[in-house]
Order: structure tokens, then sequence, then C-alpha cells
């Protein structure tokens, strides 16, 4: 027998997630800054249609990444709300870095939008501490919003020093395409503070390409100084992903617990 009740709806059950009013609030945020920019620099159609594309597709990223939780909703804490307008601004990096293509230079408000979102990256980790609301979610959000604007930074830069600037922004993505083939560059990496400053180095040294306040030469070196350091860090995690080698697809029943645990393979093992 179905039910007739007026609310009833086919996808009610004990696993459907109700909306979550996070992923609208970015939106609107996120048209808000677009209108600013549209009023303020004169925002052209390229950089409108690129920043709508991007708030609909952050709207859709991120509704599914706090639908997919399970078994309870994943809480978004202040922490996020700190990474959550930290990737409002980059929306309006990307829209800005779109209006380059058609020739429009914005550089002050580029800069402006792109040194408040690098500042906003050093707090929203401090509130998740000092709050007590570190999450998995929230580490990887920190961790996408960061990749999405050092790429469209990289962008930006490679529009006037070449498309070998692209390596910086390309490279964390690449790396994310070779896990899916090689399963051990998905393991868990230790901490590391030279991690972290070497990703705080290549935002600010984009953000000081990008507005031109270097000579020629010593802008080239100083990007090509970041690249290095990059390949550098991300060589350092490959090398120890692949000294302690975790195979992520293969579940270890815990026996206490009853969580899965994970299978680590050593070399010579």
């Amino acid at each position: 027998m179905t039910d007739a009740r007026p609310d009833a709806r086919p996808d009610a059950g004990p696993g459907a997630r109700p909306l979550r009013p996070e992923p609208a609030l970015g939106a609107v945020a996120q048209l808000g800054v677009l209108l600013l920019l549209g009023a303020v620099t004169g925002l052209g159609p390229a950089g409108w249609l690129t920043g709508l594309a991007f708030t609909a597709a952050t709207w859709a990223v991120l509704s599914r990444a706090l639908r997919r939780s399970r078994p309870r909703p994943t809480p978004f804490g202040p922490a996020d709300a700190v990474t959550l307008a930290r990737t409002t601004l980059a929306g309006g990096v990307t829209a800005l870095v779109a209006d380059l293509f058609a020739g429009r230079a914005p550089v002050t408000a580029l800069a402006v939008l792109t040194a408040v979102a690098l500042a906003l990256d050093a707090v929203d980790g401090q509130v998740a501490r000092r709050t007590g609301t570190a999450s998995p979610f929230g580490a990887r959000f920190d961790m996408e919003a960061d990749a999405f604007l050092i790429m469209v930074l990289s962008v930006q830069v490679s529009l006037s020093m070449g498309a070998w600037v692209l390596a910086i922004g390309a490279m964390r993505y690449v790396f994310v395409a070779a896990a899916r083939v090689l399963p051990w560059l998905n393991g868990p990496l230790p901490p590391s503070m030279a991690r972290k400053t070497v990703a705080a180095v290549q935002g600010v040294v984009l953000l000081v390409a990008g507005t031109g306040a270097l000579p020629r030469v010593p802008a080239y070196a100083a990007v090509a100084a970041a690249l290095a350091l990059l390949v550098w860090s991300f060589g350092r995690d490959i090398r120890w992903l692949w000294r302690v080698r975790v195979d992520v697809r293969v579940p270890v029943p815990a026996a206490a617990a009853g969580a899965p645990v994970r299978q680590t393979v050593r070399p010579g093992a």
C-alpha cells in the first residue's frame, strides 16, 4: 500500500539526506562577489560565464560531499565557513583570470582577492584547532580550495611567462590522477611543516609574479624556484609513500573494534 500523504516522497527513507544550507549560502555569497566585481571592474562576458559556472560547480560538489557522509551528517564548523569564504574569493579570482583572455587586466582586484584568500589560508586551520572542529571533510575541503586557487594563479602567470608555469597548478591534479592507477599513492602522509611551507610559497610567488611587481628576470627566477620546491616536495612524499606502501583497496577486519584497518605492504615483504 502506498502512502497517500501529501508530504510523502519516494526518496524518503533511512538513507535519505536532507538538503544542506551551506552550499546555497556559498552560492549566494559567490553571486555577491561577482556582482561587486561587475560594478567595480566591469566584469566581462567571459568572467561572468566562468564565475557562474564556478558557482554551480561548487554548489554541486560541496552538496555531494556533505550528503555522502555516513553514518551521520558531516558537521560544518566555523573553520569550514572560513574555507568556504576562501573558495568564494577563489571564484572571483577565477572570473577575473577568465577576463584576462579577453584582454582585460584588473590587476589590482586580482591581487586584493588573492591576497585575502591566501591570508585566510592561515586562519581556517587555527580556527579548527582552537574550536576542536577539525575533521577529514574540513581537511579535504581546505586542500582542494588551495589546489584550485594555485591552479588558477598559475594560469594567470602563464599568460605572461609561458605554459611551463602551468606545471605548478597541474601537479596536484596529476598526482590525483596517478593515484587512480597506483593506489599506494592514496596512503596517509605524516604531518609536515615543509609541505605546508612549500604550498604557501606557491601562492605568494604566483601572486607577486602576477602583479608585475618584480622585474622580468627575478620574476622568472622566483617562479622557477617555486616550481623546483614543489617538485621536491611531491618527490619526497612519493618516495615516502613508496617506502611504506599502503594498499587502500584491501581492508583487513579489526578484531576488536570492528572497523577496517589498512594492510601495509613494506618493501621486501
